[in-house]
């Protein structure tokens, strides 16, 4: 059975295949077909191409391992900037279709074109395949893309064929598919939920959706009852173009002009991205146990580290304390920098924050009160009311700049009037006022 015009919705899910390493092979046509990673200035794979997965090669793998699985791989470093670009453009496309767009990711979101067969001329399936490919066409990167009544349904078809696959899930096909999806891969099931549902003999998503709404009630918390609902092909997720509901990662970057050497000013603009991405991640109640931090020097070269906690956290204080303590391994003496950066990856929710055993109860407590208080001023007064006291530089080195600025100006209008002076043959006379 087709969509009906009875039927609720047409959500569409788009999905960048492998996106850094995507838009590395769009930027640069030579590498388009190769294996190829990012990743050169960590020393280990930070995104494969599917060429390069085709090795065996995999996120993470140090790049001495990846050069014996793959003598000809090609290695470049990442520029986070440049994929951000690619995103935004993306989406741009996606909302030429329709304005219902909800940015999931950096390389992934949901579309709903409900309605649109009529206005665009095009059956729903014809509308997903168009803007799959005016985003191949415009950006030259590969998508997958999904179509579904529902957004766990669309976002289960863009992984059906990847990579550049369209797979359309009709109404009365949603069986056939949920029987293939073992439980622990369904969208939004964890590993320790995956193990409560098998307890009960629930192995696969059909074994999930087939259940009667009153067990489903009685035995799941509700947001498994709402994803029971969208496998079922009903909406309960709607897209949400205006505000996300959650984020994967969190990425911060800023490109200072002119470019510094100054270690203080650079530390500075690396803790303001640190502080922005928490910002972002507590308005989420988002929590990270990894950071990455980079810099990129004036001739684009990065530098990076990936930084780990032993629980999870969006207090920037944390986080800048231990940059802190291992800048000094990115920073290098006398190199001009134009660009900091910084990414929470792997972000979940903070629920319940976990205590290590050898941490200080009361100081969490204190943290998390501060914080709450730093948001609350932020909601009332506006962004960085209150800010880490390690982002002050950037104010003072502003400050310092402009005052030698002046002071030069000031040097160089004495210069001049000296000049003049003595040109048209006038006494100088100079005075130092008590």
């Amino acid at each position: 059975m087709a969509w009906s015009r009875f039927t609720a919705k047409a959500i569409v899910h788009i999905d960048g295949d492998a996106f850094f390493a995507s838009c590395e092979q769009a930027i640069h046509p030579e590498y388009r077909g190769k294996p190829l990673i990012t990743g050169q200035e960590r020393g280990i794979v930070a995104a494969a191409s599917y060429e390069a997965k085709r090795y065996g090669i995999k996120r993470g793998v140090p790049l001495w391992e990846v050069k014996k699985l793959c003598p000809e791989i090609i290695i470049v470093p990442s520029d986070y900037e440049t994929y951000s670009i690619f995103s935004q453009r993306l989406f741009e496309c996606m909302r030429r279709f329709t304005p219902t767009v909800e940015e999931y990711g950096i390389d992934e979101g949901f579309a709903d074109i409900t309605g649109l067969r009529g206005p665009l001329h095009q059956s729903y399936g014809q509308i997903t395949a168009t803007m799959k490919k005016t985003i191949q066409d415009e950006l030259g990167i590969s998508v997958s893309a999904g179509l579904a009544t529902s957004k766990a349904l669309a976002k289960l078809g863009s992984k059906w064929q990847k990579p550049n696959g369209c797979t359309i899930i009709l109404p009365d096909a949603i069986t056939s598919y949920l029987q293939q999806i073992p439980v622990e891969k369904i969208w939004g099931i964890g590993h320790n939920t995956a193990q409560y549902l098998q307890r009960y003999g629930l192995h696969t998503a059909h074994d999930f959706a087939r259940q009667s709404e009153t067990w489903i009630r009685h035995h799941c918390v509700k947001p498994l009852q709402e994803l029971w609902q969208e496998l079922n092909g009903n909406s309960v997720w709607p897209v949400q173009p205006d505000a996300k509901v959650s984020y994967q990662s969190i990425s911060k970057t800023k490109t200072f002009s002119p470019p510094s050497k100054n270690p203080s000013y650079v530390f500075a603009q690396l803790s303001k991205n640190i502080e922005n991405a928490c910002i972002k991640a507590r308005r989420y109640n988002l929590g990270t146990l990894k950071l990455v931090i980079f810099l990129k020097t004036q001739s684009f070269r990065y530098a990076s580290l990936e930084l780990r906690f032993n629980r999870r956290t969006a207090f920037p204080a944390e986080l800048i304390n231990l940059t802190k303590q291992h800048f000094s391994q990115l920073y290098q003496t006398n190199t001009l920098y134009r660009a900091t950066g910084t990414i929470l990856p792997d972000l979940a929710p903070l629920e319940h924050i976990q205590m290590n055993l050898f941490e200080a109860p009361l100081r969490l407590e204190k943290m998390q009160r501060v914080y709450a208080s730093v948001d609350q001023l932020a909601k009332r007064y506006g962004k960085h009311t209150v800010k880490q006291a390690s982002s002050l530089n950037i104010a003072a080195h502003y400050d310092a700049r402009v005052a030698e600025r002046k002071v030069a100006q000031q040097a160089n209008t004495q210069r001049q009037t000296t000049h003049q002076r003595q040109f048209v043959g006038l006494p100088m006379l100079n005075m130092q006022l008590s």
